[in-house]
């Protein structure tokens, strides 16, 4: 049975960070933002350049560190596997010949008494976004800074915790000789650039891995850093090249302008097929599906805990820029179970002042991200999409999309009631402030952006009950300058962690919930 002080006091003491004292997780963490380990599609030449293996190196070497440490204080750690798959010393490769990225396996066996059947898959990745400047002064992508129990530096919170987070949790069961069932703990190299590798590696894995009953996913994020946060769906997503071209070459304004349409606005008429101008509403009714009633239940509820947090966190220009709604849960339901589309790229445009003639530009490209709803099929979405942005072009302008890549959303089957339970106990007792605050109840809220990887989870394993959550809280600023990984929260991430696969030993053995 789970000892919630001593899971408590475990967590807190490997995850340390205070001054002049030794710390390896914290010092680890430190050491990989300080490493440039881009995402295989922002560093072409990654296998060359070395950084992945670099940081996959140094986070296996930290972790048996830890499994060594633990070891000589009577927890067991023997029986524990630390590897690289694809490591450089021994690389996989594609069809092509194209080398795989890494990924890091920790196989921990079953423990306790009547361990039950069934594997817990934990799941993390250790590449990162690109660098992306401005940071703030005195901070840098590269340049790990702890600023009020914040580690500043890109990729701690987005992912680099997340291999110490699941080692430390299952490691805080042994400590206390809890039970737990067999434990997988996989760390890609890949999940920003699609998790291409992930699906040959899992089913290299597959007879390792064994029968999952329940996959742990610590990349998603949190509304707030007061209660634990239980992602519900993820949005699929669809992104693509739109091309509009209407002359072979520039020609003067002033002589073409009024007789040759502008290839920048027949593009603004082809968007409008799809969105309206005005309400940025997506229009096409094969892009929108009913929101369960649960669902829109818990945005309710999630609103009344956020509030105006909802979109007061986002770098609005100034003040007066509003939110594109008023009601907050509407916000809430716009970012999870609504198709909406942005422009993230345009191609074709002069970009300085000197190179932006009197000329009319022969084409306009621009890069669309169409975000779908948890449940919708992306390929045939895509295909419906296309459809309706070439078919009778205005003007009958050449019109073409290009490098379509289409990735499912994924919405959480039915909680298991051993495992809301489970949620609910590990947030009361590790974030309350004091005995009889109950008010730290678990939150489920829906994610706007897209982990391609976890429909196919899904799929391979039908019966698996999830625990989708992780670090990304407000201002944490995944993908953009200034990103941190706030500890605390962290430390308490993983007790809940801790508690979760605990209940999941003792609900396969019929006793969750007995004497809690």
């Amino acid at each position: 049975m789970l000892d919630q002080d001593k899971t408590e006091s475990f967590v807190r003491d490997a995850w340390s960070w205070e001054k002049n004292r030794e710390s390896v997780i914290f010092d680890a963490l430190k050491e990989y933002i300080a490493i440039p380990n881009a995402s295989p599609d922002f560093d072409p030449k990654w296998s060359e350049n070395g950084h992945t293996d670099k940081a996959a190196e140094l986070l296996v070497k930290s972790v048996s560190e830890l499994k060594y440490r633990w070891g000589k204080q009577g927890v067991k750690t023997d029986d524990i596997t630390v590897e690289i798959l694809g490591s450089r010393q021994f690389p996989e490769f594609d069809k092509n010949r194209q080398r795989r990225s890494p990924l890091i396996c920790i196989n921990i066996p079953a423990f306790g008494a009547d361990a039950p059947e069934g594997s817990v898959l934990l799941y993390g990745h250790i590449d990162k976004q690109p660098e992306t400047l401005p940071w703030a002064e005195g901070l840098g992508p590269r340049t790990p800074v702890l600023k009020d129990n914040r580690l500043y530096g890109r990729g701690g919170a987005d992912d680099g915790y997340a291999v110490f987070s699941a080692f430390t949790a299952v490691m805080a069961l042994r400590a206390q000789n809890a039970g737990h069932a067999h434990c997988v703990i996989i760390a890609e190299a890949c999940e920003e650039s699609g998790s291409k590798d992930l699906l040959y590696y899992i089913r290299k894995l597959e007879n390792r891995i064994g029968d999952v009953s329940l996959i742990v996913c610590l990349d998603s994020g949190s509304g707030n850093y007061d209660q634990l946060w239980i992602t519900t769906s993820l949005r699929g997503l669809i992104n693509f090249w739109l091309e509009v071209r209407v002359l072979n070459e520039g020609v003067h304004s002033g002589k073409a302008s009024g007789i040759a349409p502008g290839s920048y606005r027949i593009t603004g008429q082809l968007i409008s097929r799809i969105e309206n101008i005005t309400t940025g509403e997506i229009t096409p009714s094969y892009l929108k599906v009913e929101i369960p009633v649960e669902i829109r239940k818990q945005a309710r509820k999630t609103a009344d805990i956020m509030g105006k947090q909802v979109y007061s966190n986002l770098p609005f220009a100034n003040d007066n820029v509003q939110a594109a709604d008023t009601d907050i849960t509407e916000l809430l339901l716009n970012n999870t179970w609504r198709a909406q589309l942005s422009v993230t790229g345009i191609q074709g445009l002069p970009v300085s002042h000197e190179s932006a003639g009197n000329v009319l530009l022969p084409y306009t490209r621009v890069k669309l991200s169409l975000r779908l709803p948890p449940v919708m099929n992306a390929e045939t979405t895509a295909k419906a999409v296309i459809k309706e942005l070439t078919d009778n072009p205005p003007y009958n302008a050449v019109v073409s999309v290009s490098e379509v890549d289409p990735n499912n959303g994924w919405a959480t089957p039915a909680l298991a009631p051993w495992l809301e339970k489970a949620f609910n106990d590990a947030s009361i007792r590790f974030f309350r402030t004091k005995l009889s605050d109950k008010s730290k109840e678990a939150m489920y809220i829906g994610e706007g952006g897209s982990i391609p990887f976890m429909g196919l989870l899904g799929e391979m394993f039908p019966d698996a009950q999830f625990m989708i959550t992780g670090v990304l809280g407000p201002n944490s600023n995944a993908h953009v300058p200034n990103e941190f990984l706030d500890l605390p929260y962290a430390q308490k991430v993983t007790m809940c962690v801790a508690q979760v696969i605990s209940a999941h030993y003792e609900a396969k053995r019929g006793e969750y919930g007995k004497s809690t």
